[in-house]
């Protein structure tokens, strides 16, 4: 069985799903190693503008697999010290891989996104949730801390410091619409319409200039790391005038505007 299926529904949008709906899409190695290197792939193919990300069955990913880890990937003759120290680097490398893809990636949240599910859902760029999507930082409802895979990073930042705190530290369930409220979401669906309107955003998305999306999303991200206001703007500007002078993107979006036409982007 295929624990991670790529498709494309759209031109230009890969859909890639987790595809365990027996154990809720649950983190193990088997699932989690061929997702990495899956995405991996679709961010070198160029015919991919934008990517959505979802599971199949009734969840999203319930996080870590209670049952069974699955395999972990060149581990013969380690410790468990080591083993685990492995372990963790590949799941850090989901997070990170979705961030810096070349293509944005949309999170179509079809339900629960617990654990490590919502770390995932956390690190993709736009998050998208169907009515019946839950969330919960899980790690503290099991004997350990609520901060992994980038979570007490990326939480606050996405909703404030009080919210996740609370979220975090009592591990409760967080609805759709209170995802919603808060920002930890940007959009609810009806369960029937979330992958269309994820493949929606995408193929708006997939319009844009190129260069213009892809430093768009390098500076969302880079924004949330910067120093200084002086140092971030100085670093925007610099990709403004990359596509501003290289490319003739501005002239072809004013000239479309007064034809009444989709501008088509060459760059």
């Amino acid at each position: 069985m295929e624990f991670v299926l790529v498709d494309r529904p759209r031109p230009e949008i890969a859909l890639v799903t987790l595809n365990r709906p027996e154990r809720m899409n649950a983190m193990a190695f088997d699932v989690m190693v061929p997702l990495r290197d899956e995405l991996e792939r679709i961010s070198n193919d160029n015919s991919v503008r934008a990517v959505v990300l979802t599971g199949a069955g009734a969840g999203f990913s319930s996080g870590a697999d209670q049952q069974s880890a699955g395999r972990i990937p060149h581990t013969e003759g380690l410790t468990r010290a080591t083993v685990a120290l492995r372990s963790m680097e590949i799941l850090d490398q989901v997070v990170t891989t979705l961030r810096s893809m070349h293509q944005p990636v949309i999170s179509a949240i079809n339900g629960a996104a617990i654990g490590g599910g919502l770390c995932m859902a956390l690190s993709t760029d736009i998050r998208v949730a169907s009515t019946g999507a839950y969330f919960r930082a899980a790690g503290i409802n099991n004997g350990l801390t609520a901060s992994e895979l980038g979570l007490s990073y990326l939480l606050p930042r996405a909703i404030g410091t009080s919210r996740a705190s609370e979220i975090m530290l009592t591990g409760r369930d967080v609805g759709a619409e209170e995802a919603e409220r808060i920002g930890l979401v940007s959009r609810l669906t009806e369960p029937d319409d979330l992958l269309e309107t994820c493949f929606a955003m995408g193929e708006a998305i997939a319009g844009f200039s190129r260069p213009g999306i892809e430093l768009t999303k390098r500076t969302l991200w880079s924004g949330m790391d910067a120093g200084s206001l002086a140092q971030h703007m100085n670093q925007e500007g610099l990709g403004q005038l990359l596509i501003r002078l290289l490319t003739g993107n501005f002239e072809e979006a004013t000239a479309a505007r007064k034809a009444g036409r989709a501008a088509v982007f060459q760059d």
